[in-house]
């Protein structure tokens, strides 16, 4: 087997020193090998500088630091869609970064609920009995997420927690509209047999 060196030369090269060729050179490993030590690289590289972008775009610290890791996500699941004829890695980067952040403004910005109307308050507190199903339906739910196929989860991700319409989806993750619908009927599909078989 090579050694480390023949596996990742970008181990112990300072980040600043990927220029745009091996980047590329990175993007390609990754969208045609799944190549998790050129994905190391590419994360060594660009984490610091998308963590501060956010920070700029006025994101606090914990909330950068989530983008980095959605961005960085973003790059994993959709290397195959970079396009070095139409952007830079550095340009593709950047834009995934601009528009989640977008996309967590736009959530922020929807109005929150009115505690104080009727429909909002709770008709009882819950026994412990109660609390504990809940509990216990949330780690159902999370595992079934989890076990989801990643472009099921990606749409279901947008469409439920970043309450993303299809449209929105489909444009940010570059698929077709036909897909994402596909995508998240059998995503809803799979939690709804997981979570039938934990009833």
């Amino acid at each position: 087997m090579p050694g480390r060196s023949d596996q990742d030369p970008d181990q112990d090269r300072p980040a600043q020193t990927l220029d745009a060729d091996r980047l590329g050179v990175l993007v390609v490993a990754v969208a045609r090998d799944r190549d998790r030590k050129a994905f190391a690289s590419l994360f060594r590289h660009f984490a610091p500088k998308i963590l501060q972008y956010c920070l700029k775009l006025g994101a606090d610290r914990s909330m950068a630091e989530e983008l980095v890791q959605d961005v960085m996500l973003t790059v994993w699941l959709k290397a195959d869609s970079f396009d070095p004829a139409q952007a830079t890695v550095g340009t593709w980067v950047f834009t995934i970064a601009r528009n989640r952040r977008i996309d967590r403004l736009r959530k922020e910005m929807r109005p929150a609920p009115d505690l104080e109307d009727p429909a909002m308050t709770p008709q009882s507190l819950a026994t412990p009995e109660e609390s504990a199903q809940l509990v216990q339906s949330s780690r159902h739910l999370q595992n079934a997420i989890d076990s989801l196929a990643a472009n099921q989860s990606e749409v279901l991700r947008r469409s439920y927690f970043l309450e993303q319409t299809h449209e929105e989806i489909a444009e940010d993750t570059e698929v077709p509209l036909g897909t994402v619908k596909t995508r998240l009927r059998l995503a809803l599909g799979h939690l709804k047999r997981s979570l039938g078989d934990k009833a």
